[in-house]
């Protein structure tokens, strides 16, 4: 149990009959312990909801189960009887963790890999700043720099192929109508919550297979660590008595082929030119010709190259690249306007007098370096706000799918207009930031187009908690001028591009089949 994850008090969670708990030494994680329900729902019908990449869940193929009463599934049920009977201390942890639910512990690891990536390369001694190379991806700098635009389509990719395995499983569990282990031999132990959902391909492998296909690309130098947590997962369910060896290897073929088909559609989507530093000089001239007077520039030394400039290309979930133009705002105000001037002079006050409650609002929502960033701090609160609706496997990948196809749809967004506008941030006028500083332009604001896109998907799946969301989002979007980060319009007009681009993946939510 090595993840940071686990550094949680687990308070007396009973695993077959035994108290397990966890102390950790650290005091600074407050979130309780998410520990196995029984989801409200099975959502049976959920094998006809819409998917993303998939056309239909025949686009996926998985052989027939043998009868419960056939010899095979009696060995494999003795072979699981013999496997849940007696557990260690490990075992017990680990039946407890995966526990949780396949798709919220693999969000989970991925966060937790997109902190342990999201680290700018450093200069070389000549001044040079090398590029992180997916083939070597343990060399210095290490491959990928999780930044935020990085991370969100990492996070978008996982969820919508946890999503779309999760469709073709229930589809397939529904059609074969396998029962749980326990449901045929009253003997198994069980140390989970068992529902009527049937067991065949497993929901858990589906996730597993899928969601380690798709994190194993996105970090290839985390192997190893994806390895282990594969296995563990396979075998945490065999340790609980939930799944026999079969429901386990049909979920797992049945994710890796859902998989391969959502890695085809990232090959193609244009983030191998996301990088492309050669489109910025064109993009200097443009903006220049439309008025602008000073361009952003690059404050670190030395002169850092512009973080993804060309992302703006990369294609979009919800919506196409028309579309995407037309949501592009307006330009910013000229910076020998009066509006300028007052927003300038507003950061300027804001750095005299700033209080202890603006500054804690600055660090909370900085998501910097070394953290999962904008995207992932609103992946673990949709997660997390599923957990506590008890959603089922299958509601809540789509309600991540939801969240994050959309935080993907609002970084694309905001960095094809960072770059349209080119825009110089308030550090080239004497103001210092203590929260990090960025290396792209300045408008939009990323932290609010992200925020109040997430924000909005999620008011629309939890409508009675979508005032908490908002607020949340206005004060993500206010954290960035409390860090003097950015101006006010910056923020207002990212906020309410953000709520555009939530709403395409509201549309789409609202049409998939769901119910909701």
């Amino acid at each position: 149990m090595k993840s940071i994850i686990r550094n949680i008090v687990i308070a007396s969670v009973s695993v077959l009959g035994v108290s397990a708990s966890l102390i950790s030494c650290d005091k600074s994680i407050t979130e309780p312990q998410r520990v196995g329900y029984t989801p409200a729902s099975v959502d049976e019908k959920a094998g006809t909801w819409k998917t993303y990449v998939l056309t239909s869940p025949t686009d996926v193929t998985l052989a027939t189960p043998s009868a419960t009463s056939s010899a095979e599934y009696q060995a494999e049920l003795a072979d699981l009887k013999s496997k849940s009977a007696s557990l260690s201390q490990e075992q017990q942890e680990a039946v407890v963790y995966w526990g949780a639910g396949a798709v919220y512990r693999w969000n989970e690891i991925a966060r937790e890999l997109a902190a342990r990536y999201n680290v700018p390369p450093a200069s070389t001694p000549d001044g040079k700043y090398p590029v992180p190379d997916a083939a070597n991806p343990l060399a210095d700098p290490r491959f990928p720099f999780a930044n935020p635009p990085y991370t969100a389509r990492a996070l978008a990719y996982l969820s919508v192929a946890q999503y779309d395995a999760l469709v073709a499983a229930w589809s397939y569990k529904y059609q074969f109508k396998r029962v749980a282990p326990s449901k045929v031999d009253g003997t198994v132990r069980v140390a989970l919550p068992t529902s009527a959902l049937p067991s065949y391909p497993s929901e858990d492998a589906v996730v597993a297979a899928a969601s380690y296909t798709i994190l194993k690309a996105m970090f290839p130098g985390e192997v190893p660590f994806l390895d282990a947590k594969l296995a563990e997962h396979r075998n945490s369910r065999l340790w609980a008595g939930m799944n026999v060896a079969s429901d386990l290897t049909a979920g797992s073929d049945l994710g890796n082929q859902v998989a391969a088909k959502v890695m085809g559609r990232a090959r193609t989507d244009g983030m191998g030119a996301a990088n492309n530093q050669t489109v910025t000089a064109g993009m200097i001239e443009s903006a220049k010709a439309r008025g602008l007077t000073e361009i952003w520039t690059s404050q670190e030394s030395p002169i850092r190259p512009p973080m993804l400039p060309n992302y703006g290309a990369v294609s979009t979930w919800n919506f196409d690249a028309a579309t995407k133009i037309k949501l592009r705002p307006e330009a910013p105000p000229a910076l020998n306007s009066p509006e300028f001037t007052k927003a300038l002079d507003e950061l300027k006050a804001i750095n005299k007098n700033q209080t202890r409650e603006q500054a804690r609002i600055a660090n909370f929502w900085s998501d910097g370096a070394g953290s999962y960033t904008p995207p992932g701090h609103w992946h673990r609160t949709a997660a997390n706000a599923a957990h506590e609706a008890k959603y089922s496997e299958i509601r809540m990948a789509r309600t991540l799918a939801l969240v994050g196809t959309a935080l993907m749809d609002a970084g694309v967004c905001c960095w094809e207009t960072k770059y349209y506008y080119y825009y110089p941030r308030p550090q080239q006028f004497g103001l210092k930031t203590s929260v990090g500083l960025p290396n792209f332009p300045s408008y939009t604001s990323g932290h609010s187009t992200f925020s109040a896109a997430a924000a909005t998907v999620l008011g629309s799946v939890f409508p009675d908690r979508a005032n908490e969301f908002e607020a949340q989002a206005k004060e993500a979007s206010d954290s960035r001028m409390y860090g003097l980060i950015h101006y006010r319009f910056d923020c207002e007009v990212g906020l309410k591009c953000g709520k555009n681009i939530g709403a395409y993946a509201v549309a789409r939510g609202k049409a998939d089949g769901s119910g909701l």
